[in-house]
């Protein structure tokens, strides 16, 4: 419904401030790829390259790849985080557990980028990732759980 019957849900007030964070975040990291392909003279696209020296800088780089690949993560985790945390927050769950949902996901995924970009030594990045997925996990038993009537 209506904007002030959400802001009584403090579960989805939780989710929507944990889901904004994660989407700034992602515009972060495109900053970022855009920042390292000006600095490396590496574009995707010629008309790019043209501007900025010549259509041999229409080329990859490891770095600009790099955050490439951590911004594509990314869409692959934090876009079925979205909807895994809308339907879970219409449940009813407990706020402070759906919090923890949240924050766990939340804080997993900065230590994910961070670990990418900063190119941290291993297993830092896989086990930043692998602490993001439990709450999805989590959250989508409980969907599953909870629709199991309706299939």
């Amino acid at each position: 419904g209506s904007v002030p019957s959400m802001l009584q849900n403090e579960v989805l007030l939780s989710f929507a401030f944990y889901s904004t964070i994660l989407i700034v975040k992602m515009f972060i990291v495109a900053i970022i790829t855009g920042q390292v392909r000006l600095r490396k003279k590496a574009f995707a696209n010629p008309e790019d390259a043209l501007r900025n020296g010549g259509l041999q800088f229409c080329r990859q780089d490891p770095d600009v790849e790099r955050c490439r690949r951590a911004h594509r993560n990314d869409m692959e985790n934090i876009f079925p985080f979205l909807f895994l945390g809308a339907i879970y927050s219409l449940l009813g769950p407990s706020p402070a557990v759906a919090r923890i949902h949240f924050l766990t996901f939340c804080a997993g995924r900065i230590a994910h980028t961070t670990a990418y970009l900063l190119q941290l030594r291993a297993p830092t990045r896989s086990v930043a990732y692998s602490l993001a997925q439990l709450p999805c996990f989590s959250m989508a038993l409980q969907i599953l759980l909870a629709t199991t009537p309706y299939w």
